[in-house]
């Protein structure tokens, strides 16, 4: 698995249900790297996307406790072991966890590499990506130079975990 997000300096990721820059750049960033994918989300990332909607041209599948939940052209997982058993014939690298902040805590040690877009500024937030930099395991491979849109300068990183 993958994971993948736009944080801030603190690595935060979202407020009150949304994110927290709005940068056509990174949400196109996040289309190519995710386009025919698996992803994997919380009920509530589904429903912070557009119209509440599943991503077009990529399996989705939402981990959720609730026994109850269901939506048009969404898997659901109740457990670790049932999403196992549904990206088990699926590549590694082929499956992209997309949010939120309690799929992304439960999936990351799973992960074997994150794409991280790195905002440089500080925006309030209730909800935090894990901070790469700090745990053990993981490291930055890189990330492309700074751009900059809306008044925002971002880079795109890439971190790998070893253990």
């Amino acid at each position: 698995m993958r994971a993948i997000a736009c944080v801030d300096q603190a690595w935060g990721i979202g407020l009150k249900g949304r994110m927290l820059f709005d940068l056509p750049g990174d949400l196109a960033h996040f289309a190519r790297l995710t386009r025919g994918k698996t992803l994997v989300m919380g009920r509530r990332t589904l429903e912070s996307l557009p119209g509440g909607r599943p991503l077009k041209d990529r399996a989705n599948i939402v981990l959720t406790r609730n026994p109850g939940f269901s939506a048009p052209g969404v898997l659901a997982a109740r457990s670790i072991d049932e999403l196992d058993a549904l990206v088990a014939a699926i590549p590694p690298e082929d499956v992209m966890v997309i949010g939120g902040q309690d799929i992304y805590a439960l999936l990351i040690s799973r992960c074997d590499a994150a794409f991280v877009t790195k905002v440089n500024a500080a925006a309030p937030a209730d909800r935090y990506f894990p901070d790469l930099d700090r745990r053990p395991g993981w490291q930055l491979a890189g990330c492309e130079p700074e751009r900059e849109e809306n008044g925002f300068r971002y880079a795109f990183c890439e971190y790998t975990r070893s253990a």
